[in-house]
């Protein structure tokens, strides 16, 4: 297929010269001078290229639920024998004194036919292909497109998801903190309204340097340290290569799922460890939290593991990114993250 739509309009005007070559040759090496050689050449391939133009046009505008090969084919002949019969009326035509010539005209009208309908259905078959393939493409295209809005839809979708849970929770813990701890409440709100500030400027980009998304990070952890005091520790660190890319709000859910497993059902300090290293290309991160499988919280609305593994599979394509296990009472997930143009440097 990329062959017959590389192969451009010069196909048509290829066949054509040749048929004006080839009846001009055949004419002359029958004893004609070069004049009628010439000019039955001319006539013949001006007819059919005419012709051929008209057939065409006509599956253009009038299409059919028959294969384009054989409705193509057809209109190539009919648009071949058009072209013989309007050929032999004008070259009788043009040469009645020469009586000659004329009865050979008369002799090669099977052959003359034969090269024009093969000339014709090349010249229509060609184009009829050409345009089908055009066809073809745009649909694809069209598809390809309606997967990428599909694909940035999902994304866009799972990022809202975050933002609401988050903030339904935090909005929870100002109201409880209004009436017992007025200032703890006003300096959360403080922190909410400059996380969520910082929020807007991170839309719309796959990713973004790690660095500020711990950044980001830390202005979530200050929030949730106002939430519950000095019982939440985090202990993560900043080895990793400053040119290090992860996608935006990937890190906060992860961290709010360690914290809601984590605190919940405990009276006492929750640690929570993160740590990052780069294996060749891929930038690994490393979340532990405690667990007890027989004290969880209930299942809520939040945006939950499924929906970050989700999210990296849309943007890296793999199903492997996102790992999960259970060690004792720790409960350990491992974000891997591919890194297209950082050193694989082990840290």
């Amino acid at each position: 297929m990329s062959l017959i739509k590389n192969t451009g309009n010069w196909v048509p005007v290829m066949i054509t010269l040749f048929a004006a070559a080839a009846f001009a040759v055949v004419v002359w090496c029958h004893g004609f001078s070069w004049a009628v050689s010439i000019t039955d050449g001319i006539i013949s391939a001006a007819l059919l290229t005419g012709a051929s133009f008209v057939a065409i046009h006509a599956i253009k505008s009038y299409p059919t639920k028959a294969g384009i090969l054989v409705y193509s084919l057809l209109a190539g002949m009919l648009a071949g024998k058009a072209a013989c019969a309007l050929s032999s009326t004008l070259l009788k035509w043009f040469f009645t004194d020469n009586p000659e010539y004329l009865g050979w005209l008369e002799q090669t009208k099977a052959a003359r036919l034969l090269i024009l309908l093969l000339a014709a259905s090349w010249i229509v078959t060609h184009a009829a292909l050409r345009r089908k393939i055009v066809v073809l493409e745009e649909q694809f295209r069209s598809i390809s497109d309606a997967a990428t809005l599909h694909r940035e839809a999902e994304l866009f979708k799972l990022r809202q998801q975050l933002q609401p849970h988050f903030l339904y929770n935090s909005l929870n813990s100002i109201n409880a903190l209004i009436m017992i701890l007025p200032e703890k409440a006003q300096e959360m709100i403080g922190k909410l309204s400059d996380f969520l500030r910082n929020s807007l400027k991170r839309e719309g980009r796959d990713q973004i340097p790690i660095q500020e998304e711990l950044d980001y990070i830390e202005a979530y952890l200050a929030i949730e340290a106002v939430r519950f005091g000095d019982r939440l520790i985090i202990d993560y660190d900043n080895s990793f290569p400053g040119n290090a890319m992860i996608p935006p709000f990937i890190l906060q859910p992860l961290l709010e799922n360690a914290i809601k497993f984590g605190v919940y059902g405990r009276t006492g300090d929750v640690k929570i460890t993160m740590r990052t290293r780069m294996t060749e290309a891929e930038l690994k991160i490393r979340i532990e939290n405690p667990f007890d499988p027989d004290n969880r919280p209930s299942a809520g609305t939040g945006f939950g593991l499924q929906g970050i593994g989700r999210r990296l599979f849309l943007l890296y394509g793999r199903a492997d990114l996102l790992e999960t296990e259970q060690k004792g009472t720790q409960f350990i997930t491992t974000l891997t993250i591919p890194q297209s143009d950082v050193p694989g440097n082990t840290h």
